[in-house]
């Protein structure tokens, strides 16, 4: 209905546009029916037959942005006039209709935005007659039309035009009004769902606690009773009604309380049983594996055993995980003995690794690594790890260890005042138990040092104080934290005590052996051009007289060792090392010169 009155008016609107074209007759009868004479009609009565229409479907139309449109289309229908610009107020801010096509939006912008609410004149260019009428209702401005004429309009012209604007701002009102009614509406639902949820939400709250409270009472009678193992798997298999188990951090069998117990229970597979406690120790709280939920019992980080729900058609709910996590910390009290012989194999370890760390002979040092169940033969490499912020002691190191197996390293370990010392059997992962320590302690604040390779027992002291040696270069850098190898200390390698002839031959091998190499072949001197060149502070005028060469062939030849050593001088860690290198080589090492 709204759509058939529109069209309707918009042919008339388009009529009345063309009866106001220059040379058109003002006044002349639009009806040439015979009958019965009546009054003719004047352009006035016109006008105010099509504003009411135009009145009707601005009122029918319900969003905003379509009222001004249609209103901006119709502008004609109250003189001589055009629409250039039409805007809605949209969250307090006046904002151009995308719908107009302006493309001198900004000056007209600036200038509606000037007058302030108010009505005033504008500056269109070829327009001899223009200006901005607000749109305001009872919430204060709800917009403006921009509007252009040919020629001055006379005063019923302008009344029509102020009749057509108010008629535009009272539609904008009510589709304004009918927005907030729905946005109200909508807000109202929202509300009461959310209440509902409430409500859900404090039954299922209720529930929990009167649950809480039986968990919790059993476990207490489970604590007085001194019951062991076996009144914790029979409290846990009452409490949920599934099958209860405990299981040394081997897998033996301690207690079974339920219908289902494997006879004989089956011997458990160290790979498997190893890899099992530490997918679980990854995680937080009970994790599920196969048709068992599963609960490490750990009550200062170490792994004493497990407690376990079998849950074969997978009921369990998280009333039976809370169950199962207060059995396994009354459980903790229970496997304390075991604690204790761990203990006694961690301090045979650190003995161990003290008398390494101070220097011991190969054949006992050998002999009791293999009691300890560590092969020393092979190759090993000395790591220090020190977390500024966590105190050196028992915990720490436990956590270290566990974060060292945790990424598959086999190792050592012994305690300092400030830093725990891995003895690895294999060069670690550049970043992989730094990120795994990261995860154990919660902060990022730490660092490691990892010594080079080390082929005997009696080359572990050394190493040693290398290891130390890449954890203080960490520790004095720019990005403190994470793993510092010393392979890779460059320059740092040679700076700290302890230093000997071998490893500043291994620096100056390391960045100039490829030049030295070069020259030996072609009987070239790019090392001692690389010398000069440096002694000369880079100057290329200095260094050429010096070389008694011409400074083309100085260009050259610093090309050529650019792109025979690999090395960029214009970087400013290799320019360092380099310069530091060919410094030893003709000083220490006695080059050519």
């Amino acid at each position: 209905m709204a759509g058939s009155r529109t069209h309707n008016l918009h042919h008339r609107c388009s009529d009345r546009a063309r009866s106001l074209t220059p040379g058109s007759t003002r006044g002349r009868s639009l009806s040439t029916r015979s009958g019965p004479r009546s009054p003719p009609l004047t352009p006035h009565d016109h006008d105010i037959r099509d504003l009411a229409v135009l009145s009707r479907a601005l009122f029918d139309t319900p969003d905003e942005g379509t009222i001004l449109q249609l209103a901006m289309d119709h502008i004609a229908a109250a003189g001589p006039f055009r629409a250039e610009a039409g805007y809605l107020t949209l969250d307090g801010d006046l904002r151009l209709s995308p719908k107009n096509g302006m493309t001198r939006a900004s000056a007209l912008d600036q200038r509606v935005r000037e007058l302030a609410g108010q009505d005033g004149p504008v500056t269109v260019p070829g327009s001899p007659w223009c200006r901005a009428l607000g749109l305001r209702g009872l919430e204060g401005l709800l917009g403006y039309i921009v509007v252009t004429s040919r020629s001055r309009p006379t005063e019923a012209e302008q009344s029509l035009l102020a009749t057509l604007v108010q008629q535009t701002a009272a539609a904008l009102s009510v589709a304004f009004a009918r927005r907030r009614q729905r946005e109200d509406s909508l807000k109202l639902h929202r509300v009461r769902d959310e209440h509902a949820a409430l409500q859900r939400q404090l039954i299922c709250v209720a529930a929990e606690l009167v649950y809480q409270r039986a968990v919790h009472a059993l476990v207490a009678d489970v604590a007085a009773s001194s019951g062991g193992e076996e009144a914790i798997t029979r409290a846990l298999h009452s409490l949920t009604g599934l099958p209860a188990l405990v299981e040394d951090r081997f897998g033996r069998l301690r207690s079974w309380t339920g219908p289902g117990c494997p006879d004989p229970y089956p011997e458990p597979d160290p790979v498997r049983q190893d890899e099992m406690l530490h997918t679980v120790a990854r995680q937080v709280g009970p994790v599920r594996i196969k048709d068992r939920l599963i609960s490490l019992v750990r009550p200062h980080g170490e792994i004493l055993g497990v407690l376990a729900l079998v849950d074969a058609r997978n009921t369990a709910d998280e009333h039976s995980v809370l169950a199962l996590e207060h059995g396994a910390a009354s459980l903790a009290s229970e496997l304390t003995h075991l604690r204790d012989l761990a203990d006694v194999e961690r301090r045979l370890h650190r003995e161990l690794v003290d008398d390494l760390l101070a220097g011991t002979a190969e054949a006992s040092a050998y002999a009791r690594s293999a009691a300890a169940g560590h092969d020393l033969h092979r190759s090993h490499y000395i790591v220090v790890v020190q977390w500024p912020n966590l105190p050196a002691d028992e915990t720490f190191a436990q956590t270290v260890g566990r974060a060292a197996s945790a990424v598959g390293m086999r190792s050592l370990l012994a305690r300092r005042s400030d830093h725990v010392v891995l003895v690895a059997d294999a060069r670690p992962h550049a970043s992989a138990l730094y990120e795994q320590l990261s995860r154990e302690t919660g902060t990022q604040a730490g660092m490691i040092g990892v010594s080079a390779s080390c082929a005997s027992p009696d080359e572990i002291p050394h190493r040693y104080q290398e290891a130390q040696r890449a954890l203080e270069v960490r520790r004095q850098s720019r990005e403190r934290y994470g793993t510092t190898f010393f392979e890779e200390l460059g320059l740092y390698r040679i700076l700290g005590p302890g230093n000997d002839y071998r490893e500043l031959e291994a620096f100056v091998q390391e960045w100039l052996g490829q030049l030295i190499a070069y020259d030996s072949l072609h009987h070239s001197a790019m090392v001692e051009t690389l010398t000069r060149y440096f002694s000369c502070g880079g100057n290329y005028d200095e260094t050429a007289d010096s070389l008694a060469i011409h400074r083309s062939t100085l260009r050259y030849r610093l090309q050529r060792i650019r792109d025979i050593s690999g090395n960029d001088l214009a970087n400013v860690e290799d320019r360092l090392n380099l310069q530091v290198a060919t410094r030893v080589w003709k000083i220490v090492l006695g080059g050519p010169g």
